[in-house]
């Protein structure tokens, strides 16, 4: 499943072919004939990331104001994606839920687990649902700190609960632990709130520069080196997909479990 960077980089692509023009918007699939429909012609205004989830924004043509605008939620969920294309776009080849077409570019969205119209109160509910986001400039991390604060469950495991914090996934869950040196079985409340923070921290400075570069970077300068991760188009990680390889740091052999289902990766030695 894409992790919060991939979906804000998202929005600010499709922000930046599609933003301020009227777009038409299709589903060829079937699955969305309504809602698609219902913004098709209108103006593509804005989209945005909440952790994991998207929003896309579409006004009447010739018109600034809030009336008869319409939103649509996109949860790409693990097997969901958009490929783009210049326009005019091909026939559709295979599922395509969603396509929406700008003079220039055009996107088809496939095998998302959510794509729907939403109203102002659906978005509302949405964001009450979620935790703080590490890549919004306008959240404030206090009720991730108080979730943890008081919370007996495993901070490998709230780290990826997004009621507590919105668009970790797996690879900054074990990253960014092992660079706290945080055992990941440690329970919430146990740790210093000064810990937690620098936590949330370091969560926003390793998702802004996932946004700009496109992919993961999490290894500091001076441990990269040694053999790459788990694939070769992949960039080095500390412990995520490691089992079984020495550590970085200090050579000790990378672990991994299963927690909440799904797969966890620290190093017994450096994360205590």
């Amino acid at each position: 499943m894409p992790e919060g960077h991939t979906l804000h980089r998202l929005a600010r692509r499709q922000q930046r072919v599609f933003g301020g023009a009227p777009v038409r918007v299709s589903s060829p699939q079937g699955r969305f004939v309504e809602g698609a429909a219902d913004v098709d012609g209108m103006v593509f205004a804005k989209a945005e990331a909440w952790g994991k989830h998207l929003i896309q924004h579409f006004r009447p043509v010739g018109t600034t104001a809030r009336t008869g605008r319409r939103m649509i939620h996109v949860h790409l969920g693990l097997y969901g994606s958009f490929t783009e294309a210049p326009a005019p776009l091909p026939p559709p080849v295979g599922q395509v839920r969603l396509r929406i077409e700008g003079h220039q570019v055009g996107t088809d969205l496939r095998g998302p687990t959510a794509c729907e119209l939403f109203t102002a109160a659906d978005l509302d509910d949405l964001i009450a649902r979620l935790g703080p986001d590490p890549l919004r400039r306008d959240v404030d991390p206090a009720r991730m700190l108080a979730a943890i604060a008081r919370s007996r469950r495993p901070i490998g495991a709230l780290l990826m609960d997004q009621k507590v914090i919105a668009g970790i996934g797996n690879v900054y869950r074990a990253e960014v632990l092992f660079r706290a040196r945080i055992d990941p079985y440690r329970e919430g409340r146990s740790l210093p709130g000064a810990d937690v923070a620098a936590i949330w921290e370091d969560l926003v400075a390793l998702m802004r520069i996932g946004v700009r570069r496109g992919r993961i970077h999490v290894v500091r300068a001076e441990d990269d080196h040694g053999p790459g991760s788990y694939a070769p188009d992949r960039p080095r990680t500390y412990v995520y997909r490691r089992a079984g390889d020495p550590c970085r740091i200090c050579a000790t052999t990378v672990r991994t479990a299963e927690m909440d289902g799904r797969n966890l990766y620290w190093c017994p030695n450096c994360q205590v």
